[in-house]
């Protein structure tokens, strides 16, 4: 006769944990901050509304914490320890399975054979050389649990082992590359006896890099105005050799060439740039994505800039923004030091499995809630204002081709007023007005009187403009999708948002990225996102909205009649 008798009651955990691998999280529960801390190493944030934030276990996310040292033994314990119900015994036994996975191949640098992939299964490496995948990649076998690998193969071996269900763990190492000193020129007495222009790197960021050296390679996902710039530029001090900063574009290169002399040693005549309109090659070159990934006659004729010098470092920014043809250039930089700095590691092409196999895994992650609590990034708040297009709009629209719908529906005139609402709700207050149609932003910048920049602006104009906004000679900016990435306008707290990049959940972390870092006077931020109800535009502004939400942060929804001083301005 089988006992029926229920399970004995557990304690009242904040987590449930369910056999199709999502982790529930009870947001009011006492122990929520410290379940969630626990589990945030092995499982992926999805949802973040009020009251439940639902988590997923993936094997990428049970690899990644593998990198980073954790067992499943200690995967296990957090998720018993925290749980209301018992944990699902199949769950428990895959997650073991999983992780078990991380290093039975590993590649490892043997005096006589060079690069091996050595097994510490060998019918491991019995599959994985049977599969078409790994034809090419592979050289001499050496016994039943080695196998020489060609050096230039290392990135796209490990490419292929984690689409085949068998990440390698790495232990061949690095060169050393050319060294050349950085120092960093950080003072906590400077800053406490109140010197102009000090600064001492903050708690994270020395966990950040500490993380990240340990691990030798990998991602670092902070906050935008969490101070990327800082830990790329303590990565390179801890370096001290010859470093490659890969970028989103030139007016980025010119401003890490600013941050870095000013956080470090370095001079002008140490760091080159390498874009469109320079070609330097300095001991720190500074190269934008774009002219890297510039085809002529099917070759990429800058790709030699990578054998220019012996580097020791690589830095990545916005490591999730990285087009197709920079993987494959850093398959072949896997002997060199890697490091990944993004705000979000949410790819839209899914290639996340890419980013741990050729930069490296996840080596730190600090959510935004977190750093907004400790008061290194300001507090924001989040609205969704709603308008109906008028019939005649709406007529437009509703008869309008697929293709051109979310066009139409995102550069409705309508939107000029409610910028105009919401701009006067902010007085005095530096706002950037954001959007995807020039010739929409056109239409704003002349309503406004204000400045447009996109991507027809030169670079000295756009940083001419930057520094009119930094300085309050310019309050209100209009820009298109070329102010997503690595601008620094720390006094930016307002930002209206009219049409986005479809349904891109990264643009809208960058967007509200641009506003959050933290102002003197401790003001919040506000970002505000308008769009026409019953249209393509609600739609995706939900999904873009949904990375945010997964960090914490609710957006708040009006009627754009309800808005104060919209009907007098109409």
């Amino acid at each position: 006769m089988s006992d029926s008798r229920p399970s004995p009651a557990l304690p009242d955990g904040p987590l449930i944990v369910q056999s199709d691998k999502t982790v529930l999280l009870e947001v009011a529960h006492p122990d929520a901050a410290d379940a969630r801390r626990a589990i945030a190493p092995f499982a992926e944030l999805e949802r973040a509304p009020e009251h439940i934030h639902t988590y997923r276990i993936t094997p990428l996310a049970l690899w990644n914490a593998r990198a980073a040292g954790l067992d499943a033994e200690t995967v296990i314990h957090v998720l018993i320890t925290y749980s209301r119900f018992p944990v699902p015994h199949s769950l428990l036994t895959e997650i073991a399975e999983t992780m078990g996975r991380y290093g039975r191949l590993q590649l490892v640098t043997d005096p006589a054979h060079g690069l091996v992939l050595h097994a510490t299964d060998a019918p491991v490496l019995a599959e994985v050389m049977r599969s078409k995948r790994t034809k090419g990649l592979l050289g001499a076998r050496l016994g039943d649990a080695d196998v020489v690998v060609h050096p230039s193969e290392r990135g796209h071996l490990k490419q292929v082992l984690i689409k085949l269900g068998w990440p390698a763990e790495d232990l061949a190492g690095y060169v050393d590359g050319e060294a050349h000193p950085i120092a960093l020129q950080d003072s906590a007495a400077d800053v406490a006896a109140g010197v102009e222009g000090a600064f001492a790197l903050r708690p994270y960021q020395v966990e950040a890099v500490d993380s990240f050296w340990a691990g030798g390679s990998g991602v670092v996902v902070l906050p935008c105005g969490a101070g990327k710039t800082l830990v790329g530029a303590a990565a390179m001090a801890r370096s001290a050799t010859t470093t490659l900063i890969l970028v989103t574009n030139a007016v980025s290169a010119r401003q890490w060439k600013q941050e870095l002399m000013r956080f470090t040693s370095l001079t002008e005549d140490e760091i080159g740039e390498y874009s469109g309109a320079r070609k330097e090659i300095r001991p720190v070159t500074i190269a934008t994505y774009q002219v890297l990934t510039t085809k002529r006659k099917g070759v990429y004729p800058h790709l030699d800039l990578l054998d220019a010098r012996d580097w020791g470092l690589i830095v990545y920014d916005e490591v999730h923004l990285l087009p197709a043809p920079i993987f494959r250039m850093t398959a072949d930089l896997q002997a060199r030091r890697r490091l990944g700095l993004t705000a979000t590691l949410v790819r839209e092409d899914g290639r996340e499995d890419e980013v741990f196999s050729l930069i490296g895994p996840k080596r730190y992650d600090a959510p935004w809630k977190d750093l907004e609590n400790q008061g290194w990034i300001a507090p924001a708040v989040c609205t969704e204002v709603r308008l109906t297009l008028e019939a005649g709009e709406r007529m437009t629209y509703a008869t309008a081709e697929a293709e051109e719908r979310y066009r139409l529906a995102a550069s409705s005139p309508a939107k000029l007023r409610i910028v105009d609402a919401l701009l006067a709700r902010h007085p005095g207050e530096s706002a950037l007005v954001i959007g995807q149609y020039v010739d929409q932003l056109e239409e704003l910048a002349e309503h406004l009187g204000a400045p447009l920049i996109t991507g027809a602006t030169t670079v000295r104009e756009r940083q001419r403009l930057y520094d009119a906004f930094r300085s309050g000679e310019v309050s209100t900016l209009v820009v298109s999708k070329v102010a997503n990435f690595s601008i620094d306008l720390p006094g930016a707290s307002v930002a209206v948002q009219v049409s986005g990049s479809f349904g891109s959940r990264q643009e809208e972390a960058q967007r509200l990225g641009r506003i959050v870092r933290p102002k003197e006077d401790g003001r919040q931020a506000h970002f505000y996102t308008v769009i026409a109800r019953d249209t393509v535009d609600q739609e995706f502004a939900a999904h873009r909205q949904r990375f945010l939400a997964e960090q914490g942060y609710a957006y708040e929804v009006i009627d754009a009649e309800d808005l104060e001083g919209l009907q007098a301005s109409r």
